[in-house]
């Protein structure tokens, strides 16, 4: 279908009033929430499944014979069935549901770790990534005596692919990246790295945090060994998260954490350890927060992830734009390709300066280092203010952000 059908056919006031938050005003004014890259607000469709998760199916899942607990069982295992359509997996095994992005990234890094890296291997990560995908292999490393390497970006935010293929030996195990920047939004060429990666016999995690709400992923086209992703990004509930995994790659590694539902048969003598996927899920998990993913991807499947980003790519281009109309201000990260995130500064003032007016005036931004500190300290500053866009933004909310930032430089400057 033609950008300018899809664009005509995405009803963003109908997809609004999905979002009850969406109504309410902040210090007397319309909210206006730009803050998506933290966190996303959530659909009727996901709140009203938490009610009836807690009014209806309340039940420990996997280990009980009466009724709740084997609908609550269902109703979970049902999402990891719509998972695996979602990202195009292979096997529904390979999905496995921990409480976020954090600990998908945590558990690749001990586990493939224990079972692969040794004295002298090397991992690769970027200089764009989140905190969360630096710590867990710096960890590693200094566990295993590996060497941790790093990929350089440009002026733009976009990663030197030269620099990339030179650092690419036969001891690489890892290539640990993220699929968009959270703090410039770039999209990285992820096919291409995890194409050069494995060419050098190295694995691939992509963090995709930042891309499962707005791009549409197919794992198994991409070729990728590791996906990891947050619910709550992706209009779910917090608490819950998906790391993908080829089943090689699974079954040779050790568990993650022990006890409950990780196990086949326990005796003191020794303990057999179960099936995947709940060789990696050890207690009891965020049930409600499990099922109700379901409703968050129905929702999103339901519009259509070629059609969101279409919308929100069309938005972020008008936001450039507009914003880079105030004088003083500067947009740090200006990748070809990018998504939903624009980050600025205002040239003499504070970040956070820049976000409290903003929230005076009833607009949700984010302002800081993103967990992001090596880049900022790339880029030689403190942090950015970051607009990050959703499916239920409007051209209206990113007039309010522009008269915001003029207010705050008339201000501040």
């Amino acid at each position: 279908m033609e950008r300018t059908a899809v664009l005509e056919q995405f009803d963003v006031d109908k997809v609004r009033e999905d979002f009850p938050i969406l109504t309410r005003t902040v210090n007397g004014k319309p909210l206006v929430y730009l803050d998506n890259g933290a966190t996303t607000q959530k659909p009727k469709q996901v709140i009203d499944a938490i009610v009836n998760y807690y009014t209806q199916l309340n039940s420990n899942v996997h280990r009980g014979v009466h009724h709740l607990s084997q609908i609550a069982t269902d109703a979970f295992e049902a999402t990891r069935r719509k998972l695996r359509p979602f990202i195009k997996a292979a096997h529904e095994h390979e999905i496995i549901l921990t409480k976020g992005t954090t600990e998908s990234i945590n558990l690749v890094a001990s586990c493939y770790g224990k079972a692969f890296v040794k004295t002298g291997d090397e991992i690769i990560i970027s200089a764009m990534e989140h905190h969360s995908n630096i710590v867990p292999w710096q960890i590693l490393c200094e566990e295993r005596g590996a060497v941790l390497h790093v990929v350089p970006i440009n002026d733009a935010g976009e990663l030197d692919m030269d620099a990339y293929r030179s650092l690419l030996n036969e001891r690489t195990k890892m290539v640990a990246i993220t699929y968009v920047s959270n703090a410039l939004g770039t999209i990285n060429p992820v096919k291409e790295i995890i194409a050069l990666a494995h060419d050098a016999g190295a694995s691939v995690l992509l963090d995709a945090a930042q891309a499962i709400q707005h791009l549409s992923i197919d794992v198994q086209a991409l070729d990728v060994d590791f996906l990891a992703f947050s619910g709550h990004k992706m209009y779910g509930p917090t608490g819950i998260g998906v790391l993908y995994g080829k089943e090689k790659w699974l079954n040779a590694m050790p568990p993650y954490q022990s006890g409950g539902e990780m196990i086949k048969e326990v005796a003191f003598a020794q303990t057999t350890y179960n099936d995947l996927p709940f060789k990696f899920e050890a207690g009891t998990p965020n049930i409600e927060a499990g099922i109700c993913l379901a409703h968050a991807i129905d929702y999103i499947s339901a519009l259509g992830l070629d059609n969101i980003a279409a919308y929100e790519h069309d938005l972020l281009e008008y936001a450039t734009q507009q914003l880079l109309t105030i004088p003083s201000l500067r947009v740090v990260g200006t990748a070809r390709e990018k998504s939903s995130v624009i980050s600025f500064l205002l040239d003499g003032a504070h970040p956070y300066d820049v976000g409290v007016i903003l929230d005076k005036l009833g607009i949700a931004v984010r302002t800081g280092h993103h967990c992001t500190q090596p880049l900022m300290d790339r880029f030689c500053i403190p942090g950015t203010v970051r607009a990050s866009i959703a499916l239920y933004n409007t051209k209206e909310d990113i007039d309010t952000l522009v008269a915001g930032v003029q207010r705050a430089a008339a201000m501040l400057l």
